[in-house]
């Protein structure tokens, strides 16, 4: 039912075979209303969205029996891929509806949904925990209703995870739904999180749901239609979306960019090449009578949308979702302190991080020291590589500009230089992305392919200093020696020499006309820490 066919950080590119035909995933579902449509459905489609989300529960109050004899399909005119909402949404508004979850879902069953939801109790935000404890109860008990009624093969069924802002509760929700035995599940009540831009909070909803489900589920998110929230939430594991932020947006004036919203009649340009943006002026469109600039501005949202989710998608492809996430990051300061949250879920995060991908990787700053990538090397340098016992002196370089290090042409003069005495020395470079780097693992993927902009500041010094420390401890050199051969690892090999036990520094000039002493006193040092035992 669901395929994995890339992966990068939680995020995936996956496909998901229903009865109206195959949907690629991470994508979204613009809501529709199944009677009143300002875009039709079909030119939806044209536009790329294989998939479209509407209300069954409307569709009941306003066709009742008609709509299961006409279908759902050419109730609203299209003929892709339609997930059905339950009427959990007039649930959250109103407190109830005029319907139970087993006649909701035998009604989906029958107007030929390819997905479709049960009825839930959404939780909401700003509930008190009691209240959100009843909730996640009695959708529990809606979806063990839903189960056992439907009877018709085909329609894939999405379970409902409720609890709000708490995470205890998202837990065992996700935990108990998970073993129901449903196709799909949907992550509830994040709207109001993503209107008041948490997005720290949404990242810990979403990472905690994740966490307790089956990875081999796709993940959906409710409500979800602004273009920062999409990068964070695909990396994070979510695969489907739906919104009718498209048309809502429109209504009040907001027109969609890359980084969040403007407002339409503060514009001096129209920042877009889409087709609306091509085809009108500036001019042209605020002259437009409310509901034909209201479809226009809608249209441009959904082009908005579409494309963020390419770019998103051709991020994971490339190995760079970190990168691209980190590029967003920066558009709003509550999405950055999200993107921070990251460093604190390694594990989570490095599962779905490929050992190897097709592009070199980006080092922007400190942040990016806790990459995946950046962690897992250090992790395996302490675990999985052995340094021979004899070689009981630690010679750091600084990295080069040569990649990988060891066809440096100063390495290589060195290491000629030195000779036999390379049986007791072990060198190794300090590569500020990764951290102390030997040299013979240098041309392993991703360390002779990253750029790196990183300057060693007191945050990097310290995770530097931190990470050097370990693999010391982790192979007890008698002597480290650092060669220092670049003005700009000045701070850093300071900070090491007062900090590490029998730790010395021979500073090289840029012209290295002092080679030959250089050469010397590293052997000097050599023999001086066999002393020193």
């Amino acid at each position: 039912m669901f395929e994995i066919k890339a992966t990068d950080l939680a995020g995936r590119i996956g496909e998901i075979r229903t009865k109206s035909g195959l949907l690629e995933t991470p994508c979204i579902l613009p809501v529709i209303h199944p009677v009143r449509q300002s875009i039709a459905p079909k030119e939806m489609k044209k536009m790329g969205f294989k998939a479209v989300m509407t209300n069954a529960y409307i569709t009941l109050k306003v066709f009742g029996k008609k709509a299961e004899e006409k279908g759902i399909h050419k109730i609203i005119n299209y003929d892709g891929i339609i997930m059905t909402d339950s009427g959990g949404y007039q649930v959250l508004e109103y407190g109830s509806v005029e319907v139970n979850p087993v006649e909701m879902a035998i009604f989906q069953e029958k107007i030929g949904s390819d997905m479709a939801l049960v009825l839930d109790t959404p939780t909401g935000i700003g509930v008190d925990k009691k209240r959100a404890s009843e909730t996640v109860k009695i959708t529990l008990k809606a979806a063990e209703e839903t189960l056992k009624a439907i009877k018709a093969e085909g329609t894939l069924w999405v379970g409902p995870i409720q609890g709000g802002s708490y995470i205890d509760l998202l837990k065992k929700s996700a935990k108990l739904t998970s073993k129901m035995g449903f196709d799909l599940f949907a992550l509830g009540s994040p709207t109001e999180v993503m209107e008041s831009y948490d997005f720290d909070l949404l990242a810990k909803m979403i990472i905690a749901v994740k966490q307790s489900l089956p990875i081999d589920k796709p993940l959906h998110l409710f409500g979800a239609g602004h273009p920062l929230t999409i990068p964070l939430a695909v990396a994070l594991g979510c695969d489907l979306f739906d919104s009718a932020s498209y048309m809502l947006y429109a209504r009040e004036g907001r027109y969609m960019t890359d980084y969040g919203t403007l407002r339409f009649d503060e514009l001096t340009y129209l920042p877009c090449n889409c087709p609306v943006c091509s085809e009108y002026t500036l001019k042209e469109m605020k002259e437009l009578e409310y509901e034909e600039r209201t479809k226009k501005i809608a249209t441009h949202n959904l082009n908005v949308l579409s494309k963020e989710f390419k770019a998103t998608k051709q991020a994971i492809e490339d190995g760079r979702i970190w990168e691209y996430l980190g590029m967003k990051a920066k558009a709003h300061p509550k999405l950055w302190e999200a993107f921070k949250l990251l460093i604190d879920h390694y594990e989570f995060l490095e599962d779905g991080t490929p050992l190897f991908k097709p592009r070199a990787l980006f080092f922007y700053g400190f942040y990016d020291l806790m990459r995946p990538e950046s962690l897992r090397y250090h992790k395996r340098i302490l675990e999985d590589i052995s340094i021979p016992s004899e070689k009981k002196t630690l010679l750091i370089l600084p990295e080069s500009d040569v990649k990988p290090f060891y066809k440096s042409p100063f390495y290589i003069k060195l290491a000629n230089a030195l000779g036999n005495a390379l049986k007791e020395i072990q060198i190794c470079f300090l590569a500020l992305p990764f951290g102390v780097m030997p040299v013979e693992l240098s041309d392993v993927y991703p360390l002779s392919q990253y750029v790196s902009a990183i300057r060693p500041d007191g945050y990097v010094m310290r995770e530097i200093l931190e990470r050097t420390k370990e693999f010391i401890r982790k192979h007890p050199f008698e002597k480290v020696i650092l060669l220092n051969k670049l003005d700009a690892y000045n701070p850093i090999f300071k900070r090491m020499v007062r900090s590490i036990r029998n730790c010395d520094i021979i500073n090289v000039t840029s012209t290295a006309n002092n080679f030959d002493e250089i050469v010397e006193e590293i052997l000097m040092n050599v023999a001086k820490g066999k002393s020193q035992v």
